[in-house]
Protein backbone atom coordinates (compact mmCIF):
# COMPACT_ATOMS: atom_id res chain seq x y z
CA UNK A 1 0.00 0.00 0.00
CA UNK A 2 1.26 3.40 -1.12
CA UNK A 3 1.11 6.77 1.21
CA UNK A 4 -2.03 8.35 1.04
CA UNK A 5 -0.73 11.92 0.66
CA UNK A 6 -3.29 15.42 0.25
CA UNK A 7 -1.40 17.25 -2.20
CA UNK A 8 -3.51 19.35 -3.56
CA UNK A 9 -3.08 22.54 -5.83
CA UNK A 10 -4.82 24.52 -3.35
CA UNK A 11 -1.85 23.46 -0.47
CA UNK A 12 0.74 23.54 -3.05
CA UNK A 13 0.11 27.11 -3.30
CA UNK A 14 -0.11 27.78 0.17
CA UNK A 15 3.21 26.89 0.79
CA UNK A 16 5.78 28.88 3.10
CA UNK A 17 8.95 26.99 1.86
CA UNK A 18 10.67 30.70 1.76
CA UNK A 19 14.17 31.20 0.90
CA UNK A 20 15.08 26.98 -0.07
CA UNK A 21 12.16 27.09 -1.93
CA UNK A 22 11.78 30.04 -3.96
CA UNK A 23 15.27 28.48 -5.18
CA UNK A 24 14.36 25.25 -5.68
CA UNK A 25 11.70 26.68 -8.08
CA UNK A 26 14.32 29.18 -9.50
CA UNK A 27 16.76 26.97 -10.30
CA UNK A 28 14.13 24.52 -12.25
CA UNK A 29 13.42 27.10 -14.33
CA UNK A 30 16.81 28.70 -14.88
CA UNK A 31 17.50 25.11 -15.78
CA UNK A 32 14.80 25.37 -19.00
CA UNK A 33 15.76 28.56 -19.58
CA UNK A 34 19.26 27.51 -20.21
CA UNK A 35 17.48 25.05 -22.61
CA UNK A 36 15.53 27.56 -24.69
CA UNK A 37 18.55 29.53 -24.78
CA UNK A 38 20.66 26.34 -26.11
CA UNK A 39 18.35 25.52 -28.29
CA UNK A 40 17.67 28.86 -29.94
CA UNK A 41 21.37 29.60 -30.26
CA UNK A 42 22.03 26.93 -31.94
CA UNK A 43 19.12 27.32 -34.68
CA UNK A 44 20.13 30.54 -35.18
CA UNK A 45 23.57 28.70 -36.08
CA UNK A 46 22.12 26.85 -38.24
CA UNK A 47 20.86 30.13 -40.12
CA UNK A 48 17.27 30.63 -39.00
CA UNK A 49 16.59 34.19 -39.44
CA UNK A 50 14.01 34.04 -36.86
CA UNK A 51 16.29 32.85 -34.52
CA UNK A 52 19.13 35.47 -35.38
CA UNK A 53 16.33 38.05 -34.63
CA UNK A 54 15.32 36.08 -31.36
CA UNK A 55 19.08 36.30 -30.42
CA UNK A 56 19.65 39.84 -30.94
CA UNK A 57 16.61 41.08 -28.69
CA UNK A 58 16.90 42.23 -25.88
CA UNK A 59 13.96 41.48 -24.01
CA UNK A 60 14.86 37.60 -24.99
CA UNK A 61 18.88 38.35 -23.36
CA UNK A 62 17.81 39.88 -20.43
CA UNK A 63 15.25 37.01 -19.76
CA UNK A 64 18.17 34.48 -20.66
CA UNK A 65 20.63 36.55 -18.13
CA UNK A 66 18.05 36.95 -15.16
CA UNK A 67 17.32 33.04 -15.03
CA UNK A 68 20.36 31.66 -16.45
CA UNK A 69 22.81 34.00 -13.88
CA UNK A 70 20.66 32.46 -11.50
CA UNK A 71 21.14 29.43 -12.30
CA UNK A 72 24.52 29.29 -12.41
CA UNK A 73 25.03 30.82 -9.13
CA UNK A 74 22.54 28.73 -7.26
CA UNK A 75 24.44 25.75 -8.96
CA UNK A 76 27.59 26.88 -7.51
CA UNK A 77 25.98 27.12 -3.68
CA UNK A 78 24.95 23.29 -4.16
CA UNK A 79 28.13 22.66 -5.67
CA UNK A 80 29.95 24.28 -2.52
CA UNK A 81 27.70 22.57 0.28
CA UNK A 82 27.80 19.43 -1.17
CA UNK A 83 31.67 19.74 -1.56
CA UNK A 84 31.83 21.17 2.19
CA UNK A 85 29.04 18.66 4.22
CA UNK A 86 29.78 20.58 7.48
CA UNK A 87 28.48 24.03 6.05
CA UNK A 88 25.22 22.05 5.25
CA UNK A 89 24.12 23.71 8.63
CA UNK A 90 24.67 27.37 7.44
CA UNK A 91 22.42 26.53 4.20
CA UNK A 92 20.23 29.86 5.22
CA UNK A 93 22.82 31.97 4.96
CA UNK A 94 24.55 30.83 1.95
CA UNK A 95 21.09 31.15 0.48
CA UNK A 96 21.18 34.66 1.67
CA UNK A 97 24.53 35.16 0.33
CA UNK A 98 23.72 33.76 -3.05
CA UNK A 99 21.14 36.15 -3.43
CA UNK A 100 22.88 38.92 -2.58
CA UNK A 101 25.55 38.20 -4.92
CA UNK A 102 22.71 37.06 -7.65
CA UNK A 103 21.33 40.84 -7.53
CA UNK A 104 24.91 42.23 -7.92
CA UNK A 105 25.82 40.24 -10.61
CA UNK A 106 22.30 39.96 -12.56
CA UNK A 107 21.84 44.03 -11.83
CA UNK A 108 25.12 44.74 -13.55
CA UNK A 109 24.32 42.49 -16.34
CA UNK A 110 20.72 43.95 -17.04
CA UNK A 111 22.51 47.53 -16.85
CA UNK A 112 24.84 46.73 -19.60
CA UNK A 113 21.84 44.75 -21.75
CA UNK A 114 19.74 47.68 -21.37
CA UNK A 115 22.92 49.96 -22.30
CA UNK A 116 23.56 48.39 -25.17
CA UNK A 117 19.75 48.29 -26.45
CA UNK A 118 19.67 52.20 -26.19
CA UNK A 119 22.42 52.46 -28.43
CA UNK A 120 25.15 53.30 -25.54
Amino acid sequence: MGLKRDVSLSSALGYKGQGPYLTYILHRIGGSALFIFFTVYILSLVGVDSMQALMSNWIFQIIVLVFGLFHAINGLRITILDLSPKLIEHFRTAINIEWVAYVLVAGFAVFVVLQNAMGG
